[in-house]
């Protein structure tokens, strides 16, 4: 059985493992764009903090892949599935048969249709080969930098970069930072903690225009404020990676539709990771591409899987803070919760209630009972007993 695996990030390397597993004399391929094998982007801001190389942020070495006899075809582009005689056609002309083949082709970071994006010194950052284009540029101009948007990975690339010596502005739509992890109060703890560090934060306003004649000088923001820059790096979001699927007849909608089985409905051709849509949901998250990676490993090598969801879960830290979020942080405040909040030591924990089940939660700065807060959520765990002594601050009983 020959299996072809298009994109070699954590989805597509989990399944060529299920693969090799579930069938020990399966044919395996797997192709990527990137020079590199299987690595980390999480830790892409230490690479701008000069903390590690490019060699530093691989997980799965060379040696990896022969032990697994698992060919890995790099700097490789796929031009065309043909679906009628079953081959993966390359950039270089040549092409790969396949029995069974995997999308897994990521996404790509969303650029805002902002005037004056395309100048000099606005960059992204999801690859190595992004974080050495922002490094280059730094050698050439002072190191004023300006983060649009203030997620996760914006905060942490600024992190990393003030390390190496930059100072460093965030602006962000949302009133908030990360808002898909943290509620009002623990983005605000967050916030006091990043600007002792040095961070300055412009919250609830846009970019409308990024100013210079060749090169990025300054944004001008939506209430007129100008801020000067030297350096941009855009950090909204991501979009994913569909110009294959589409042409091959799948159905789409924000993402590839697939079903739990990780099947596209083209007959042999399975899906997983961040490009994909299952009941609904693009998740985006490094678990649940690992999940759907091992289903849809196992189903393509023959054997049964099924993916019933990913509880989103993020277990991070920013700028050297720990921060653990689940389920449903209740950011408008409509569900009952347990909050513990101490300024001084910059800690905030939260538990969200619905009924007397935990559907949600914030750990920050404290990190104890992590583990049990999860299987609590995943458990759907009933606290009624536990109530008060929750309250007090005890985790531990869950």
């Amino acid at each position: 059985m020959k299996h072809v695996i298009i994109g070699n990030g954590v989805a597509g390397t989990t399944a060529a493992w299920h693969i090799r597993k579930t069938d020990p004399s399966a044919s395996i391929s797997v192709i990527t764009e990137e020079p590199y094998p299987f690595y980390s982007r999480i830790r892409l801001p230490q690479l701008l903090a000069e903390e590690t190389d490019e060699h530093g942020l691989v997980i799965h070495k060379p040696g990896w892949y022969a032990n697994n006899r698992i060919g890995l075809i790099l700097s490789t582009k796929v031009s065309a599935v043909d679906t009628a005689r079953k081959k993966v056609v390359l950039s270089s002309r040549e092409e790969l048969p396949y029995d069974r083949l995997l999308l897994a082709t990521g996404a790509h970071c969303f650029v805002p249709p902002v005037s004056g994006s395309d100048k000099q010194g606005v960059l992204t950052l999801r690859s190595i080969s992004d974080a050495g284009r922002i490094k280059d540029y730094l050698k050439h101009t002072a190191k004023r930098v300006l983060l649009i948007g203030g997620g996760v990975l914006g905060i942490e690339a600024g992190y990393g970069l003030m390390k190496a010596g930059c100072s460093i502005t965030v602006v962000e739509v949302f009133p908030r930072l990360i808002p898909r992890q943290l509620d009002p109060a623990g983005a605000a703890l967050l916030q006091a903690r990043l600007e002792a560090m040095g961070f300055a934060f412009y919250l609830g306003v846009t970019v409308t225009e990024i100013v210079g004649e060749d090169k990025a000088q300054s944004v001008l923001l939506a209430d007129d404020r100008r801020i000067e820059c030297d350096m941009i790096i855009i950090s909204a979001g991501i979009r994913y990676n569909l110009d294959l699927p589409k042409t091959l007849s799948m159905t789409i909608d924000r993402g590839l539709v697939v079903n739990d089985r990780m099947e596209t409905g083209v007959p042999d051709i399975y899906a997983a990771g961040d490009v994909i849509q299952h009941n609904g949901l693009c998740y985006g998250i490094w678990p649940a591409a690992e999940q759907q990676g091992e289903v849809a490993g196992i189903n393509m090598a023959g054997g049964f899987a099924e993916y019933h969801g990913t509880t989103v879960s993020n277990t991070l830290s920013v700028a050297g803070i720990d921060i653990f979020s689940a389920g449903d942080v209740d950011a408008d405040s409509r569900k009952q919760s347990i909050v513990l909040s101490n300024e001084d030591r910059h800690i905030y924990r939260k538990l969200v209630i619905d009924g007397d089940v935990i559907t949600g939660a914030i750990l920050l700065g404290d990190m104890r009972d992590r583990l049990k807060v999860a299987k609590a959520l995943d458990a759907r765990k009933n606290i009624a007993a536990i109530r008060q002594e929750l309250s007090a601050g005890d985790f531990s009983l869950l």
